[in-house]
C-alpha cells in the first residue's frame, strides 16, 4: 500500500476520521471535514455504511462535495430523503450507531461547549463570544451509539473546567450519563491535528492513544490543560495513503474543505464547472454507488 508524501494535515485529519467509520455503521455526519470523512469511508473501506445528512438525506452516494446539510448531494441515489425531525427521532429511537462532532471547547470527559465564552466581567447574557449553539450537536452527543469529536488542539480549547456544557461526554465521570438517562454510548474518540485521543473504560477520562508523525506526548501536554493520560503504547499515526488523497482532493477538487482558502480565484464559474467536472473523472464509485 502506496503512502502519500503530499498531504496537508486537514487531510490527514479527514482520513483518520474516516476510519472511525464502520462497514455497518449508520453514521449521522455534519458538513466540513465530517462529510469528506464519511464519503472518504464509503468510498474505500466502508461501503455498505448509510450516511445521514441532517436535512434528512439518507443513505446518499453522490459525486459532489455537498455544501451544507440540505444541499442537493445530500440526496443523490439515496435510500430515502426525509425531513430534519425524521432523522432526529431516529436517532432518538436508537438507529443511529455514530455521530461526528466539534466544539469550541472540551474537557477531560469529553464534554464539549459550542454556547458561550465569557471571562472577568461577562455574563451569559453578556459574553465575551457568543458562538452558534448545539444546532443538531446536543442530540447526537445524547443519543448515537457512539460519538467522534474533532477539534484543533489548543490548550485554551482543551479545558479543566468548561464555561458551558452544551453536548454532553461524559459529564462528570462513571456512571453520570447513566444517572443523567443518556441512552447513547458516549463518545469514542477525539481526533485532532496532533494526536488521536480514546476514553479510559473505567474512569471515562481522555487517554493519548496515538500522535501524528513529528509530535510526542509532551508536546501534546503543552496544549492540554490537565496532566495528561498517556496509553502504554503510544502509537504513530500512518501516513494516508496516496489512493485516500486521491479520492478526498476529488470530492474537493475547489479546495472548500480542505484548503483554508479556497482555489476560486477570478476565473469564475466556467474553471468551477470544468474543476467540479474533473473531480467526477477522479473518483472510482463503488459497486452501491
Amino acid at each position: 500500500m502506496e503512502h502519500s508524501t503530499d498531504f496537508s494535515t486537514t487531510e490527514l485529519m479527514a482520513v483518520v476520521v474516516s476510519q472511525q467509520i464502520r462497514n455497518d455503521d449508520v453514521a449521522f455526519i455534519g458538513v466540513g471535514i465530517p462529510l469528506l470523512a464519511g464519503i472518504l469511508a464509503v468510498s474505500t473501506h466502508a461501503p455498505e455504511a448509510v450516511l445521514i445528512y441532517e436535512g434528512g438525506g439518507i443513505g446518499a452516494r453522490t459525486r459532489r462535495l455537498p455544501w451544507t446539510i440540505s444541499d442537493n448531494p445530500t440526496t443523490d441515489n439515496a435510500i430515502s430523503a426525509q425531513t430534519m425531525w425524521r432523522v432526529f427521532s431516529d436517532q432518538q429511537r436508537g438507529y443511529i450507531t455514530l455521530g461526528i462532532i466539534g466544539g469550541a471547547e472540551i474537557d477531560r470527559f469529553g464534554n464539549l461547549n459550542t454556547t458561550v465564552i465569557l471571562g472577568d466581567g461577562y455574563t451569559y447574557e453578556h459574553p465575551r463570544i457568543r458562538l452558534p449553539g448545539s444546532g443538531g450537536a446536543n442530540d447526537i452527543a445524547s443519543s448515537v451509539g457512539r460519538t467522534v469529536i474533532m477539534m484543533r488542539l489548543q490548550k485554551k480549547k482543551f479545558v479543566n473546567k468548561l464555561q458551558f456544557i452544551t453536548s454532553p461526554g461524559y459529564l462528570g465521570g462513571p456512571g453520570a450519563r447513566e444517572a443523567a438517562g443518556l441512552v447513547g454510548g458516549g463518545p469514542e474518540a477525539v481526533i485532532t491535528d496532533k494526536c488521536v485521543f480514546k476514553f479510559d473504560p473505567e474512569t471515562k477520562e481522555m487517554v493519548l492513544c496515538s500522535v501524528y508523525p513529528g509530535y510526542t506526548a509532551s508536546d501534546i501536554q503543552e496544549c492540554v490543560d490537565w496532566e495528561l493520560r498517556v496509553a502504554r503504547n503510544l502509537e504513530t499515526i500512518h501516513p494516508p495513503t496516496a489512493d485516500q488523497i486521491r479520492i478526498l482532493r476529488a470530492y474537493d477538487p475547489m479546495g472548500f474543505v480542505l484548503s483554508s482558502k479556497t482555489n476560486i480565484g477570478q476565473n469564475g464559474f466556467e474553471d468551477f464547472c470544468d474543476r467540479v467536472q474533473q473531480g467526477y473523472e477522479a473518483i472510482t464509485l463503488t459497486p452501491e454507488a
